[in-house]
């Protein structure tokens, strides 16, 4: 079926392009500084015609039954301060607005094709966009990029639109591809587009496409950096020889999946000026300037969860000179605290048994990566002050930062009367990660033991996926925690290095975990964007 519909889209352009135009009138020029009107009547709708508007700079192909009575078609350059661009990409063409003015006599079930050009041609992924009034966003539409002419060919079904090209500015789409050996099939590896992606791959000397379904992640840029994708043997040999080892290519996406980092991709429900955050409250700090680059409510006090353990290291390291290989012995008591709060099945716990041998190192590194509850106790147990001493230090500290929402009541994190606002979270949290002892911890993927008492292991994989999946191209994670509880939704505190710069993103009650950290990433992605 892809094969007929790519046929037909080409046979159409052959038709309608190449045979027959109707040309503007004589107020159009290539500078696009003039309006653009042109009438079509009866006959000329019947034969079928290419509207061009402005030399070419945009076409329009109308077949016979798109349009049933007679109108005027107009357009414009619409100037770029009129309009909010999308975030994430950059502009390639004027934006231009097209309408047919007797809109009725438009059958909107029939999709018409377009041609648009753009100003310098580059080897990046562009796309058509339309602009949503009503949403205030940019919609994308199915794109075929023809680097070495300068255009995109487009199928749109709007009697109305402002049109413009954008690109992905760290997005291949057109250069090299291998082949190597995998699963046998129709598939390819890719560093942009996420596993489940569908990508049409043209061999540029042939004309000869296959698509591919991207189940892996490859080629590195670093080492590659023309390299598109890498092609399983079977998909390669369908559009070269193998032997041929490289070829030059081009792809067009045909169906992108929920990515949740790399590169942000757009895909049917568009893109405004700023990422989209479900979140209840949000905050992005720059650390060094205390700036505010992005907020959403981030005044208003909510629960704060599990993020409260990395106060509670912070406070330990602060005021105890315990070595990290310090042994100690376990209480069960420690554990006991946690049940005041929810039911023991509940709770997030390392397994213990009384007395049992571990380092300070063991204790920290338990609470951060995996937020053991018990572990927590533990390091307040061996603090050497009281409990209520030691919760009330953090609290006295961080009013001593100016965050005079931050309030607790114990130092896990399973009371709800754990609170903070955003902001205040992501002052304090700008000084804790300066501790690398804190820091490394919360970004550590997976950390073992061995009880010193019986050399049972005991292995903790981190709660964070900006953690596990840390190989994001513009910003670098360097410190991480989740929280939840159902008073508090999902919580999340990200620090991140955005070109050369230390930035905190807090999350407070968000949906989802998943939604946590996909706002993040957009979040940070919109930082490296938008730092100069």
């Amino acid at each position: 079926m892809k094969k007929k519909i790519a046929i037909v889209f080409c046979v159409l352009f052959n038709l309608i392009f190449f045979s027959y135009q109707v040309k503007a009138d004589n107020n159009e020029d290539k500078n696009l500084k003039k309006d653009f009107s042109i009438f079509l009547d009866k006959d000329t709708i019947a034969k079928g015609y290419t509207v061009s508007i402005f030399n070419d700079y945009l076409k329009l192909s109308l077949v016979p039954g798109i349009l049933s009575a007679d109108t005027q078609v107009v357009a414009e350059k619409i100037p770029d301060t009129d309009l909010e661009l999308p975030w994430t990409l950059k502009k390639e063409s004027s934006i231009i607005q097209f309408e047919f003015k007797n809109k009725e006599a438009y059958d909107s079930s029939r999709p018409f094709y377009i041609q648009m050009s753009y100003d310098e041609s580059n080897n990046y992924y562009k796309q058509v966009f339309f602009y949503d009034k009503t949403h205030n966003l940019w919609r994308p539409l199915p794109t075929q990029d023809f680097p070495e002419e300068n255009f995109v060919r487009s199928v749109i079904h709007l009697p109305y639109a402002r049109l413009a090209v954008f690109s992905y500015p760290n997005l291949l789409s057109v250069g090299q591809a291998s082949w190597y050996k995998y699963k046998g099939g129709n598939f390819a590896a890719s560093p942009d587009f996420p596993a489940g992606s569908i990508l049409r791959v043209y061999n540029l000397a042939n004309n000869k496409y296959v698509d591919v379904t991207v189940n892996d992640y490859g080629p590195d840029r670093s080492i590659f950096p023309n390299r598109v994708i890498d092609l399983d043997a079977v998909a390669f040999s369908k559009i070269a020889n193998k032997s041929d080892g490289i070829i030059n290519i081009s792809i067009e996406p045909l169906k992108i999946v929920n990515n949740k980092g790399s590169e942000p991709l757009v895909v049917d429900f568009g893109i405004g000026s700023q990422p989209v955050v479900d979140s209840a409250s949000v905050v992005v700090l720059d650390e060094l300037s205390g700036d505010i680059l992005y907020e959403k409510n981030a005044n208003i006090v909510r629960p704060i969860a599990s993020l409260t353990k990395i106060f509670s290291v912070f406070n330990f390291l602060s005021n105890n000179k315990k070595s990290l290989d310090e042994i100690v012995s376990y209480s069960k008591q420690d554990e006991e605290y946690n049940f005041n709060y929810c039911p023991k099945w509940e709770v997030a716990l390392i397994n213990l048994s009384e007395g049992d041998l571990l380092s300070v190192k063991d204790l920290i590194y338990s609470s951060l990566v995996r937020s053991a509850n018990n572990a927590v106790e533990s390091l307040v147990r061996i603090s050497g002050v009281e409990r209520s001493t030691f919760i009330d230090q953090i609290n006295s500290w961080a009013k001593e930062q100016g965050a005079l929402t931050f309030n607790i009541k114990e130092p896990t994190g399973l009371d709800k009367n754990n609170i903070s606002s955003a902001l205040d979270l992501a002052i304090l949290t700008s000084k804790v990660f300066k501790n690398s002892i804190i820091s490394d911890a919360s970004i550590t993927k997976k950390y073992s033991f061995k009880k010193r008492n019986d050399n049972i292991s005991i292995l903790r994989y981190n709660s964070s996926d900006l953690v596990l999946n840390n190989n994001y191209k513009n910003f670098k994670i360097t410190g991480s925690k989740t929280g939840y509880l159902d008073e508090a939704g999902y919580c999340l505190i990200t620090e991140a290095e955005v070109k050369g710069r230390k930035v905190v993103v807090v999350i407070l009650d968000s949906a989802t975990r998943d939604k946590s950290f996909s706002e993040t990433v957009d979040l940070l992605n919109y930082i490296f964007y938008k730092i100069k």
